[in-house]
């Protein structure tokens, strides 16, 4: 069965397309300065969004942020005829700044900074899904790096994030990162009992 999209996070620099799920995945599309659109870390379109990619430009690579989550990434490469970017572990000729936020044994992670258009894409270290997020929080940081966010996501002063669950942020981003990240210690007891109650 076909899944459920909804067209997210659209701007001049490209779109978003996000499963209808309770941990939706989010997929972007984004429009370099040449004008080549590079996906990033997607799911497979439906025939509408599809539609909408193919008038955005000539698809130029597929980018891969996340180790344990390929998603349709391979296959889109594959039908586009475009190299396939693991930026996760180093190996990507992008024109985005590629970013490491985690390295862990079977969790390694990059994002992406543009600066040009002071964009930054993550994969699952930051999230707008309840999960991810305590009472409040515009922006949450994964559950499981509330101990130890990733640090050098302090260097950017993004205008948006993109992510890859949820939709995006889109006014005030740099202010919800770094609360998000400052506050992320201290809040983690009400996003673990934020999340329970909403998925009881």
């Amino acid at each position: 069965m076909a899944r459920p999209l909804r067209l997210v996070d659209e701007f001049d620099g490209g779109l978003g397309w996000m499963e209808e799920e309770r941990i939706a995945r989010t997929s972007h599309a984004l429009v370099g300065e040449d004008g080549g659109v590079w996906l990033v870390d997607p799911v497979e379109p439906s025939d509408n969004l599809s539609q909408r990619l193919s008038g955005l430009g000539e698809v130029r690579g597929v980018i891969q942020l996340l180790d344990r989550h390929a998603r349709d990434c391979a296959l889109l490469a594959a039908r586009f005829g475009v190299p396939h970017h693991a930026a996760f572990a180093g190996a990507a000729d992008v024109p985005f700044d590629v970013v490491p936020v985690v390295s862990w044994w079977k969790w390694r992670e990059a994002a992406l900074w543009w600066p040009e258009r002071r964009v930054l894409v993550c994969a699952d270290a930051l999230g707008t899904l309840g999960y991810f997020r305590a009472p409040g929080e515009r922006i949450g940081v994964h559950p499981l790096l509330r101990l130890f966010p990733p640090k050098r996501l302090r260097a950017v002063e993004p205008q948006r994030i993109l992510v890859g669950h949820g939709p995006g942020v889109h006014d005030g981003a740099a202010a919800a990162l770094a609360e998000a990240l400052r506050t992320s210690r201290r809040r983690l007891p009400a996003a673990l009992v934020g999340r329970s109650r909403r998925t009881a």
